[in-house]
């Protein structure tokens, strides 16, 4: 039942994920989320951002940018980090997901998905048939809708943690 939330990998920050294997097996988007994936909640773009998009570039990835907020926060970031975005995303729908993939020319199975929250980031980008990264979100400060959302998501963790006990391949 908790198993669409799951996320297909964890990883501690959006800096620690090894791009390069995931080039070497054949993906070449990635779509991330920003707020307390890439920067603080509301921040600009700060230099590690930008570093990881120009190595990105330079590996060969198309990027994408997919957050439900506003355009006036999303296109100073895309700009600052050099990546195309999708604003007012929709997320956990589908269809932001498959904008993303469109204008990077990729397809889900060889796209990736980074994001902190379950239950909008995972659990679209599952539904679209990405592969999804699970980050832990870079600070505790939240909307409160946000918090409320993240009691939740400890639940559901529990149990998909439970669920990959003496799995290996899982957690990255």
């Amino acid at each position: 039942m908790l198993e669409c939330f799951y996320p297909d990998y964890e990883a501690a920050s959006a800096y620690d994920i090894d791009y390069q294997a995931l080039y070497d097996r054949g993906y070449r988007g990635v779509i991330f989320d920003i707020d307390n994936t890439l920067v603080p909640h509301g921040a600009a773009a700060d230099e590690r951002a930008v570093k990881l998009f120009r190595d990105l570039r330079a590996m060969g990835f198309q990027t994408t940018l997919l957050s439900n907020n506003k355009e006036a926060r999303v296109k100073p970031f895309g700009d600052d980090v050099g990546s195309l975005y999708v604003y007012k995303a929709g997320k956990p729908g589908k269809t932001g997901y498959e904008k993303a993939m469109e204008r990077m020319g990729t397809e889900p199975s060889n796209t990736v998905f980074v994001g902190d929250q379950l239950f909008t980031d995972v659990w679209g980008a599952g539904r679209a048939g990405i592969v999804t990264y699970l980050v832990k979100p870079i600070h505790p400060k939240e909307e409160i809708q946000i918090v409320l959302k993240r009691r939740l998501e400890r639940i559901v963790l529990f149990f998909y943690h439970r669920s990959i006990k003496g799995k290996k391949g899982r957690r990255m």
